[in-house]
């Protein structure tokens, strides 16, 4: 985990000191966490975790997760690594696991107390020993269909799904060619291997990787065979940390906790140079040289992650218009200024311009990563603005590479149109704003901008989508629930239930799928309004009345007589505390979670004129 700085001195002291009040000493524990740990380290920050909080504190900033592991092997080894990965993100973890070697049992009875631990996520943690048995006595189609029992079994529980693969361990018979002697245990776990990625697609379930990170790192790094005679342990003691950081990606993205904005520096980080001392022509980039062409690499690698859907920004001490040239002119630039949604460049503190890059975003600093090859900056951002991933890196940029490689900051589960569309979005997002100052009347500026708001039920097309936005955002969120695949084709199935996904187009291009609303009708005639999210960049548009007319309507067309929203608080979401209140809800009361219930009666409810076009599509 070479991505992270390395601990500090006084770990054990500052382990051994921890605060008297609770809210301060999780805070420790999660700072401590966001360091590079020994396997020592990890097993001692999560005993002091797990001593301090037996179960997750309500006071946490994320929900949560209810993680079964179930394995075919020793696992408990495992558990410390886990703990501490979803910390670093922010993530309290419950963990259950079966006696050894009863994953089958626990999923097919089901145990009553797994079923009573409600897993939120099931990891099936199969060793390549037990997998491999499968050679002698049936094909891998056989297997994965076996597989894909426990996986529906574990979907019935309502966990998402994640399938380990299988670690490289046993030895080739055949030798290069091992492929050719097909009932071989090495060819068998190869085949099974290749053929997990399109199973899992089909299922709806998630696969970790070991594989492609054994080829990365060496099989020597994650298995050690004494240790497997001894105690079968297949991941190494040693490699327990790096096991628990892979799930802790996972987690991280099947929470929504995942970065969002890649934010770069120029000099020395994206070219080697200064570009205002040594000018275009005097700056490391491009043909002639290795770390010229690394530069390349890196720039290529950056621009890969804006065609998946990471918004990219700069944050340079520089003076902006020098900043800027090489974006323009320098004939082996990668990147260029279109591929930048946010570019900051002054001589003003590194941790004051990253605020403004969130806010000119309309994103939260946990969403941010800062890559900068000065150690002085990034030990700056980290102690004023500790919520920022700052990866460890140098003026090497095959080390940046590296570090946001292995960060696994930006691990997403799907890839949607509107993520290789978000650098345009964001674009456009500039000439609304363009135009926004040269209106003089919010009138006007609404009428400008000839939007049109289409509409359609959940359906197949956009799953992918409202399973995404519904698990990513955070600050215009009304309830914050997260839905998996399954919950969402429930909705869907349930003839009391709608759910609404809307798409704003205006003269500027699409905003894609900007909201989503889900509401149950009950046999009194209220309707539940579960679910109600927004992408804050479409804030100040009237698309809340706009969407508040056809939730109206569909929740009539279902009899119902009146809606009901709730506002339930965390962190990030006050700023929609007044959200009901605006759309002239009648308050009823606070919930005991220190939320909010208000009630919309339909009888006397008249639609608000917006200057949105509504169209169903």
């Amino acid at each position: 985990m070479r991505h992270l700085p390395p601990p500090p001195p006084e770990f054990r002291a500052r382990l051994a000191a921890l605060p008297e009040d609770p809210r301060a000493a999780w805070d420790a524990l999660t700072a401590l966490a966001t360091h590079a740990l020994s396997p020592l380290q990890t097993n001692a920050l999560d005993a002091a975790l797990t001593a301090r909080f037996p179960t997750p504190p309500a006071f946490a900033p994320a929900a949560p997760v209810r993680l079964a592991l179930l394995g075919s092997a020793t696992t408990e080894h495992l558990a410390p690594g886990l703990r501490v990965a979803a910390l670093r993100r922010g993530i309290p973890l419950a963990l259950w696991q079966p006696d050894y070697g009863q994953y089958q049992a626990a999923l097919e009875g089901p145990d009553p107390a797994l079923a009573e631990f409600a897993p939120q996520v099931v990891l099936l943690a199969l060793d390549a020993h037990h997998l491999a048995r499968e050679a002698a006595s049936g094909s891998v189609d056989v297997l994965l269909d076996r597989l894909a029992g426990l996986w529906a079994r574990a979907r019935a529980l309502g966990a998402v799904v994640i399938q380990q693969a299988a670690l490289p361990v046993a030895p080739p018979l055949l030798g290069a060619n091992e492929h050719r002697l097909a009932d071989s245990p090495a060819a068998f776990l190869a085949a099974f291997n290749a053929a997990l990625r399109a199973r899992a697609d089909a299922e709806g379930a998630h696969v970790l990787a070991l594989d492609a990170e054994a080829a990365q790192a060496g099989l020597g790094a994650w298995y050690n065979p004494t240790y497997w005679h001894l105690a079968k342990q297949e991941i190494a003691p040693a490699a327990a940390p790096a096991y628990g950081e892979l799930v802790g990606r996972l987690l991280g993205a099947i929470r929504g906790r995942s970065a969002k904005c890649l934010v770069l520096d120029l000099d020395n980080t994206l070219w080697g140079g200064v570009i205002g001392d040594d000018g275009m022509e005097g700056i490391v980039l491009g043909q002639g040289s290795a770390a010229g062409e690394a530069y390349v690499a890196l720039q290529r690698h950056a621009r890969g992650l804006a065609g998946r859907g990471v918004i990219l920004a700069v944050c340079s001490k520089n003076d902006e218009a020098v900043a800027r040239e090489p974006f323009a002119s320098h004939p082996d630039m990668v990147l260029r200024e279109a591929d930048i949604a946010c570019f900051v460049a002054n001589w003003g503190p590194k941790p004051d311009n990253l605020r403004r890059i969130a806010r000119e975003l309309n994103i939260g600093l946990d969403a941010l990563v800062f890559l900068d090859d000065n150690p002085m900056e990034r030990d700056l951002v980290r102690r004023e603005l500790p919520m920022v991933a700052v990866p460890e890196t140098s003026d090497d940029p095959e080390q940046s590479i590296a570090a946001l490689v292995g960060g696994g900051y930006f691990e997403s589960l799907s890839i949607t149109e509107e993520d290789r569309e978000r650098t345009a979005l964001y674009g456009a997002n500039r000439a609304r704003e363009a135009l926004r100052e040269q209106t003089t009347d919010l009138a006007g500026y609404l009428r400008g901008l000839e939007m049109r708001l289409i509409w359609r039920g959940f359906d197949a097309v956009g799953m992918a989508r409202i399973v995404q936005l519904i698990n990513k955002s955070n600050q215009f969120n009304l309830t914050t629930r997260r839905y998996t695949e399954e919950d969402v084709r429930a909705v869907m199935a349930d003839p009391a239930a709608f759910g609404v996904q809307l798409r704003l187009l205006d003269r500027f291009g699409d905003n894609g799928v900007i909201a989503i609303v889900i509401g149950r009708v009950d046999a009194e005639g209220d309707c539940d309004i579960d679910t109600w999210l927004m992408s804050c960049r479409v804030l100040g548009r009237q698309v809340e009345p706009t969407t508040l007319n056809l939730l109206a309507a569909r929740a009539a067309a279902l009899g119902a007589k009146r809606l009901v929203g709730r506002y339930v608080p965390t962190k990030k979401n006050g700023m929609v505390k007044d959200h009901y209140a605006k759309l002239g809800f009648a308050p009823v009361g606070e919930t005991p979670d220190g939320g909010s219930r208000s009630v919309l009666e339909l009888a006397g409810f008249q639609p608000a004129e917006t200057f949105i076009e509504v169209v169903e599509g």
